[in-house]
């Protein structure tokens, strides 16, 4: 069911949510979040129906905040909301409600979502693009107890982490993270078998691929070894080595859907690794709440100390004189005369 609101307000978003809840015969409220949603109207699609398939697992209130730039100063200074309420099959197992801020209400839209919130039920805040550099400090940010960004839809995503890094606040999490779990848990897996200890590490993906920065970063913070970050055509992330004495453990994905496990005294093994859509990594992050603190360790290790944390290249010793030439400057250095002495003091 759905239901276009032009020229609206909170009160009557909210009397309509109460309205279409009566007529398709479900008043009762079972939801257990509101997730908002800040984009634009190019992405606001693949967001909403990412989040509507996330919500069969997480029954919530969708918010979505379209901020609708205002081209002419005079329709900048009128304000002006537009909603569409939806109810039933159109909004997954939940409810959603779009809004469309126009002129001076872009730069308040907090007042305008706060009122939709759930009564007593978490607050999560998503970013799929255009993200603030200061998360917690957002207006709409501050709404929510868990803050979720992709860094990967950013132009510049080693410099988008560095920005995470820099305005980390408990809650902020981020998709490129959430991508790497599969990794993460492997990985992890294979150290409790082999009992050994690493002494290097090596990551290769994508340029630009800020989940490989981030297993990366992982792994050196974790490990305290210095890690290799090597290039590949994709897709995304690759491979991973690690160095131990007894010798390799490598876990190699070609083709971004079926793995290769290699481990030192145990034939090789083939494990489901497949590229993950963005409706299930919004479920994962959506089944905890609470601050994520391996991924703020990880964050705030740095791209620019994984790169330090390598080993420095040994110097090169100084080119040995060749024998004649040694020879001679041995010569000169006897022939040549010594100061006097100075007299001793009586």
């Amino acid at each position: 069911m759905k239901i276009d609101l032009t020229e609206t307000n909170s009160s009557k978003i909210n009397a309509a949510l109460v309205q279409a809840r009566r007529d398709i015969g479900t008043p009762a409220i079972g939801m257990v979040l509101t997730l908002v949603i800040v984009t634009d109207e190019e992405n606001a699609y693949d967001a909403l129906k990412s989040a509507n398939d996330a919500s069969h697992e997480h029954p919530s209130r969708i918010v979505v905040v379209i901020k609708r730039v205002s081209r002419s100063p005079r329709s900048r200074r009128d304000a002006r909301l537009d909603a569409e309420v939806r109810v039933g099959a159109d909004s997954g197992t939940g409810e959603t409600v779009v809004l469309r801020l126009h002129g001076e209400l872009v730069d308040h839209a907090q007042s305008v979502v706060l009122p939709l919130l759930l009564p007593d039920a978490p607050v999560v805040v998503w970013w799929p693009d255009g993200a603030p550099s200061d998360l917690a400090g957002d207006p709409l940010g501050a709404l929510g107890q868990r803050r979720i960004t992709d860094t990967y839809s950013c132009e510049d995503p080693i410099g988008a982490l560095a920005k995470r890094a820099a305005a980390y606040a408990p809650g902020d999490t981020d998709l490129s993270w959430t991508r790497i779990t599969p990794w993460r848990s492997m990985l992890a897996a294979a150290l409790d078998q082999q009992r050994v200890s690493v002494v290097s590490a090596l990551v290769e993906g994508e340029d630009e691929n800020p989940s490989c920065e981030l297993l990366a970063m992982w792994l050196a913070d974790r490990l305290g070894v210095p890690v290799q970050r090597t290039l590949s055509s994709g897709p995304g992330l690759t491979a991973v080595r690690l160095e131990t004495k007894d010798g390799a453990i490598v876990l190699d994905r070609a083709d971004g859907a079926l793995a290769t496990l290699c481990m030192p005294g145990q034939p090789d093994r083939a494990v489901a690794l497949k590229r993950r859509d963005t409706a299930e990594l919004l479920a994962e992050e959506l089944r905890r709440l609470d601050p994520d603190n391996t991924y703020e360790s990880s964050l705030r290790f740095g791209v620019t100390r994984l790169a330090s944390s390598a080993d420095p290249a040994p110097a090169k010793p100084a080119p040995k004189p060749a024998p004649a030439k040694a020879e001679a400057e041995a010569t000169e250095a006897a022939a040549a005369p010594k100061p006097p002495k100075k007299a001793a003091a009586k």
